[in-house]
């Protein structure tokens, strides 16, 4: 079990049978009361991301998550296919709900991570970075301002981004996945 001072950012806990990731953590002591965790936990079934409060008397219930490597493989009507790395017969789809805003960033062949709990796949999870070539980019037209510009391109997943004007059609970028910006022009 768990306490209440254990609930650290990483630690992943069981609350009402479901999964949680502890994404931040701090104590918290009013006046003559007793020490409070407060903290935002995401569901690692749905994704949704709560402000949750812990007390003293507070116990939980380790998440056992097992996490292995799959690749995807295809889209088709909001449902994404992936299979598992080293054992390709082992097929599994999951829906854009799920997966979220990460979606887009996927492109067949990518190894991604297959997050499983209780022997059945819950979420996928993507590298921080990942790399995609830009296969629209209007022209970058420079014009008197103060800072650097940023123009909208379109991606090979199908994804619409912001980069800066130097980007050009043909262009492999980097991406992070956590914020969707653009990071840098690979080389």
């Amino acid at each position: 079990m768990i306490t209440h001072t254990e609930l650290r950012r990483g630690v992943q806990i069981i609350i009402d049978g479901q999964p949680y990731e502890i994404l931040e953590s701090s104590p918290m002591k009013k006046a003559q009361r007793r020490v409070v965790i407060q903290s935002k936990i995401k569901n690692l079934i749905n994704g949704n991301v709560l402000d949750w409060n812990f007390h003293q008397s507070d116990a939980f219930e380790e998440a056992e998550i097992v996490k292995k490597e799959a690749s995807f493989l295809y889209a088709h009507k909001d449902r994404y296919f992936f299979t598992e790395k080293d054992n390709p017969s082992k097929r599994f789809d999951l829906s854009k709900d799920l997966i979220g805003e990460s979606s887009k960033f996927l492109k067949p062949g990518q190894i991604v991570e297959e997050i499983q709990f209780k022997g059945e796949t819950i979420n996928i999870s993507l590298p921080i970075k990942v790399q995609m070539k830009v296969t629209e980019a209007p022209p970058g037209i420079k014009g008197d301002r103060a800072q650097g510009g940023t123009k909208t391109v379109t991606l090979e997943s199908g994804a619409n981004i912001n980069v800066p004007l130097f980007v050009e059609q043909g262009d492999i970028i980097e991406l992070n996945t956590e914020t969707g910006g653009y990071t840098r022009r690979v080389e």
